[in-house]
């Protein structure tokens, strides 16, 4: 047999014998012995027979060349997934064999790169959030919301939660999962004004049995949140205050550190991870001191070794391994490391200037686009914009989108997925990537499908 037709097999035929032989069974059938026969598939799958490589490669080809990514046309589609410019740098150190395979970093002594990685991550976060404390990273800026709301409620020993509608409605989604497995948990979500929260139902919303507000910065309409404000309703309450933060709007504007904010959590897809069809990604979780051993995941500490040299370990494992089941916190440790790490990269290569004047450029790129829009006659609404906003158009977006597809343009969010009351509401995204002509030609192309 050519060895090569059974490339992905580890075992031979002679392998799976001998492993029998040593157990004493006669069959891998036999193996699975105890499991009760009505409930095995008495069929075989409907799966095609086996292809050649070369044809099998060749088809697949074609199927993919059907999709449409960002490499074949402009995209203007965001709503948590953007398209922001990866220093290549950052695919070259990813690929590296001690980075792409590496795992959860147990060993420290055989570790200390992927440590150092994880605590450089750590640092960085900090500083973009001007918090205290960061973990070494969840999987994604979701989960890290829902955790965040999981803290709150252990910490306060309170069962509410007040957050916006402004908060992305998968996170929303994910959170009301999580609430559900404690009858006493309760999520009060506040309506928008416009494009941003209500302050006036959030303000009356919050009393002595809130446990944390939430709102999204910028949020999911793309508008940015008056923290300042909604901190001040916190105050004296008892209540903390969760923010789900961009980090690269962050490069622009005030971390929510600066605004009294007990935990910030994100995404930090805009740095170094590519859109991929909307995932992996790589969560965030930063605290301040206070709450630092409540957090969900790991944290990589700094330390030093017996002759005095800088070294890096895992520490404060606040799972049910490591202390009281009672006192433990999420058991979420599966750390995005090789995500962290790109993003990582992406942060230290473009530094402090770069990421701040990206974050510019996604600011007046945006705000070009708007402007142009409204020149076109279309409805848009009120807020100020980081890199998104809301667009009315007078027919559903499923039609715009699948229009401007055939003009090589893949257009924003269909708002009406998260409520009735945007329908024909288009949530568009623009990014530092986007030049003056094809914003131009979107704007153009859009007004022609929204005139027909």
């Amino acid at each position: 047999m050519d060895k090569l037709s059974h490339r992905y097999i580890p075992l031979t035929d002679q392998d799976k014998q001998d492993m029998l032989d040593t157990i004493g069974a006669k069959s891998i059938n036999e193996l699975f012995g105890d499991v009760p026969s009505d409930i095995l598939l008495n069929r075989d799958l409907g799966i095609a027979s086996g292809e050649a490589e070369t044809t099998l490669l060749k088809r697949l080809n074609k199927v993919a060349s059907k999709n449409i990514t960002k490499e074949t046309h402009t995209s203007f589609l965001g709503a948590g997934v953007y398209d922001h410019y990866a220093p290549s740098v950052v695919d070259a150190m990813i690929s590296r064999s001690e980075f792409y395979t590496a795992y959860t970093p147990y060993q420290p002594e055989i570790s200390q790169g992927e440590l150092q990685a994880i605590f450089e991550f750590q640092t960085l976060i900090c500083e973009l959030t001007n918090m205290d404390v960061a973990n070494s990273s969840m999987y994604d800026g979701m989960t890290s919301f829902a955790e965040a709301c999981i803290l709150a409620y252990s910490h306060t020993k309170k069962n509410k939660i007040v957050v916006s509608k402004g908060l992305h409605y998968q996170a929303l989604q994910v959170l009301n999962t999580y609430a559900k497995t404690r009858e006493e948990f309760e999520v009060v979500e506040i309506d928008l004004d416009g494009t941003i929260t209500d302050l006036e139902k959030l303000e009356q919303a919050v009393d002595d049995n809130t446990a944390a507000v939430a709102v999204q910065y910028p949020n999911f309409f793309g508008s940015i949140e008056d923290l300042e404000k909604i901190q001040s309703f916190i105050e004296g309450k008892k209540a903390l205050f969760i923010v789900y933060a961009n980090p690269l709007a962050l490069g622009l504007l005030t971390p929510p550190g600066s605004f009294g904010a007990d935990i910030v959590v994100g995404d930090t897809q805009p740095f170094g991870i590519p859109a991929q069809f909307g995932g992996p990604h790589c969560g965030y979780f930063a605290t301040t001191k206070k709450l630092m051993r409540k957090v969900p995941g790991r944290l990589v500490g700094q330390t030093q070794d017996d002759e005095g040299n800088r070294g890096f370990v895992l520490t404060l494992q606040a799972r049910e391994q490591h202390i009281r089941r009672d006192k433990a916190t999420s058991n979420i440790c599966s750390n995005q490391a090789l995500n962290a790490l790109a993003s990582s990269i992406a942060m230290s290569a473009l530094g402090k200037q770069g990421v701040y004047d990206i974050a510019v450029q996604n600011f007046e790129h945006a705000n070009y686009a708007k402007q142009a829009f409204k020149e076109a006659g279309f409805n848009v609404l009120e807020g100020t914009s980081f890199n998104e906003f809301v667009v009315e158009f007078n027919k559903s977006i499923t039609e715009v989108n699948k229009a401007l597809a055939e003009e090589e343009i893949i257009g924003g969010f269909d708002l009406s997925v998260v409520s009735n009351e945007f329908e024909n509401h288009m949530l568009i995204a623009v990014t530092e990537l986007r030049t003056k002509d094809e914003i131009d030609t979107f704007v153009k192309k859009a007004g022609e499908i929204n005139g027909k």
